[in-house]
């Protein structure tokens, strides 16, 4: 049964961090509370006391996007095991598909794509890759480098200016999410041999009819399964290890290219680096390295 009930204690020194990654949600006071916040689906409570709750349909969800690994320490949450959570299938050719950047303020939204055949299976499966958040930036580039050589893949890179077009298109995080996976899943389909690839694997996010609407001629047959922590799988792995790889690439280049670092995530550090970006900039520049949605904006104009 989905986990539609989540309490556990929260490091509430991070509360502005967890609620600047929010930029979707509504905010309001309630009693006993530093906040509450409601998005599609799901409502979050942050405890003055240090607990949270998250209730809705959508708490799997947000647990996994927005907790991230502390997740997997949880018990309580009646959640897979990493042991069990793997996607048991009996394909011998897929795609996966993951994305790096989406709760950064700075930077790119990179969704990458890599294809497992007969050919690549074993090689891969020996390299030891695993979902990118439970590696290190030196890790991945190695990692990266080994998976190019040995697979089909594309990468998808959203730049901060194009991200910030399509997203007053789409006025929605997750249908643009959907475009830019739908792409990376195409790209593959033209590059593979026609019909050799039926399948493919994505981590679920919003409605699940966001990526198959998006698909356009060669993706409309293919199979799409989507599912929270995907990254169990090989090919989805391989896809976070390379848009991880490209969004740190990117990030460190907006900052050589502007003289400010611009630190990754949407914390106190992030607000700091945007201040002193529009002083040194002007705000007009901010388009170049900011997804201007997040509440970040707001705050430092």
């Amino acid at each position: 049964m989905p986990t539609n009930s989540y309490s556990q204690k929260f490091d509430i020194s991070k509360s502005q961090e967890l609620k600047n990654k929010l930029s979707n949600f509504s905010f309001e006071e309630t009693a006993h509370a530093l906040w509450r916040a409601k998005g599609s689906g799901v409502t979050v409570t942050l405890y003055k006391s240090g607990k949270i709750l998250v209730q809705g349909t959508g708490t799997e969800n947000f647990i996994h996007e927005y907790l991230g690994q502390n997740v997997e320490k949880q018990t309580t949450l009646n959640l897979p095991t990493e042991k069990n959570d793997k996607i048991e299938h009996s394909f011998t050719s897929w795609i996966g598909t993951d994305e790096s950047g989406k709760g950064d303020y700075f930077g790119p939204l990179i969704i990458a794509s890599v294809a497992i055949t007969p050919k690549n299976q074993e090689i891969l499966g020996n390299l030891g890759i695993k979902d990118s958040k439970k590696l290190d930036d030196k890790q991945i580039a190695q990692l990266a480098i080994k998976i190019k050589q040995n697979s089909l893949f594309s990468i998808v890179t959203i730049t901060p200016q194009k991200y910030n077009e399509l997203y007053k298109s789409f006025n929605n995080l997750n249908k643009l999410l959907a475009w830019g996976h739908a792409r990376a899943i195409e790209n593959i389909l033209e590059k593979a041999p026609d019909g050799s690839i039926k399948n493919a694997i994505s981590d679920k996010f919003g409605d699940e009819s966001f990526i198959k609407n998006a698909l356009m001629k060669n993706g409309k047959n293919i199979n799409l399964i989507q599912r929270v922590r995907a990254e169990s799988d090989l090919a989805v792995a391989s896809a976070s290890v390379l848009a991880r790889d490209e969004f740190v690439k990117r990030i460190d280049k907006l900052s050589s290219e502007f003289g400010i670092s611009l630190p990754k995530g949407a914390s106190s550090l992030v607000l700091e680096a945007a201040k002193e970006f529009v002083n040194k900039h002007g705000k007009s520049q901010l388009n170049r390295v900011a997804k201007l949605h997040f509440k970040t904006t707001k705050e430092i104009l």
